[in-house]
């Protein structure tokens, strides 16, 4: 029988085997081998037993944990396969999904890289294929999410980039951008993102900028504790909120601008009404046991879920604005509120900071990424059950979560039918939107990826 080894690879086994009999007090083994095989104690000191005793362990182990490899990568190519054999079928079946019941899915579409540190904060803009990313580099970028393709690099802020946002009237969209620089930036997409304002006012770095659905404003949260709601045609701060008594991490407008959600590290949660001339926060909500990092107002789609939920008999309205709320935070976990302020639901299997959430349009689920690396789609229809999980979205922590805004159809010739529920199309006198299934996630990896149908 001829040998598949070389000379040497038989030698350095020969050798390997002799020197674990002896090591394993197997001597007359070790020894008659010796003899068989002519190992004299020139070739096979002390010495070269030493060296070689642990080498065929060393191998074995190697070779169960290639064999382990194998097998992992023979069942990827295996269901990687699959989907590639059911390509086709598969790609008509999501053009005609229901992007009410989309989730994302690995893996993304795309994966952009040009930050060379943490991403922090996403913004999709509301009519073209464009989002923006803000970072620990000072930078924000442009990237077209349909192509893969960065567009656009802005340098203006001198620190973190920690939060972005699209808004502003129909034809006049603007990005606004804020830093640990205690700026607040206004670029205008329409004239080559020239930096054409830059807002000053607070005494501490500006944790998120939000553009109020109606009119001309944006409201900004800030570590010096207070919210302002700013003109952005002027320049102006035209109102100051106070009540949080340490650093405001989050805020959210309400869809008909009336409320602002707000959150941080005070613990506490607060709801104002600004349609007041003189603000105060309308709610107080306290609940949870470490700094909210993020909240989020819930789109009326989803108030049929969330009212069975917190165990309503029948829904709000869909007209009525600021009915339930979500919110994340360092303690691990989502909370559920009403309108009273109740906590009506703790969402736990985050393994660490929970960073960003956000309602999926379609009303039916709650989206939510942490520090644990992972993305959970939670169920509102399954007692808000965690029914998927990509532990592979980001390589290290995720710090931040986009939706792309749905695309305006036309606006609705009725608002409710006679029987007083929503005409189909259309939430209240909210205008018929075309659900966009385009989600980017961001975070210290300097990766912003793209998920989509």
């Amino acid at each position: 029988m001829s040998s598949i080894l070389t000379t040497r690879q038989a030698e350095e086994l020969h050798k390997s085997i002799v020197a674990y009999l002896s090591a394993n007090h197997l001597s007359n083994a070790a020894a008659t081998l010796r003899a068989e095989l002519s190992l004299e104690e020139d070739v096979l000191n002390v010495n070269t037993i030493k060296k070689y005793e642990a080498v065929l362990e060393k191998k074995w182990i190697g070779v169960v944990r290639l064999q382990k490899r194998i097998m992992d990568l023979e069942s990827r190519a295996t269901a990687m396969q699959s989907e590639l054999d059911n390509a086709s079928s598969t790609s008509g079946f999501r053009r005609k999904q229901d992007p009410t019941a989309w989730l994302p899915r690995s893996p993304p579409r795309h994966t952009l890289e040009s930050h060379r540190d943490t991403i922090n904060c996403v913004a999709f803009h509301p009519i073209f294929t464009s989002v923006a990313s803000g970072s620990d580099d000072n930078t924000i970028k442009v990237w077209d999410w349909e192509q893969g393709e960065l567009e656009k690099t802005l340098k203006g802020h001198t620190r973190t980039v920690l939060d972005v946002d699209y808004g502003g009237p129909r034809g006049g969209i603007l990005l606004a951008s804020c830093s640990s620089d205690l700026t607040i930036k206004l670029w205008d997409p329409a004239n080559d993102y020239k930096n054409i304002r830059t807002l000053l006012g607070h005494d501490h770095s500006v944790s998120a900028v939000r553009f109020i659905p109606t009119g001309n404003l944006l409201v900004s949260a800030s570590r010096d504790q207070t919210l302002r709601v700013w003109d952005v045609t002027n320049g102006y701060c035209v109102k100051m909120l106070k009540g949080h008594t340490d650093w405001v991490r989050a805020v959210c407008p309400s869809f008909d601008g009336r409320f602002l959600l707000s959150a941080g590290d005070d613990l506490t949660v607060r709801l104002w009404d600004i349609s007041d001339p003189d603000p105060d926060s309308k709610l107080e909500m306290i609940g949870h046991t470490n700094r909210i990092e993020c909240c989020v107002l819930a789109p009326p789609a989803s108030y049929q879920h969330l009212a069975s939920l917190a165990g309503l008999k029948k829904p709000p309205p869909a007209s009525s604005p600021a009915e339930f709320m979500a919110t994340g935070s360092r303690d691990k976990t989502i909370k559920l509120w009403d309108a009273r302020g109740i906590c009506f639901m703790t969402l736990t299997g985050h393994d660490n900071w929970v960073r960003a959430v956000a309602f999926h349009p379609g009303g039916k689920y709650l989206l939510s990424v942490s520090d644990d690396k992972t993305l959970r789609c939670w169920d509102l229809t399954q007692d808000a059950r965690c029914v998927k999980m990509l532990d592979d979205a980001n390589e290290r922590f995720i710090t931040c979560l986009g939706w792309a805004p749905g695309i305006v159809k036309e606006p609705p010739t009725e608002i409710a039918q006679p029987n007083g529920t929503p005409k189909k199309g259309t939430v209240g006198n909210i205008p018929n939107v075309q659900i966009r299934c385009v989600i980017a996630t961001g975070g210290v990896d300097r990766k912003l990826r793209i998920f989509s149908n």
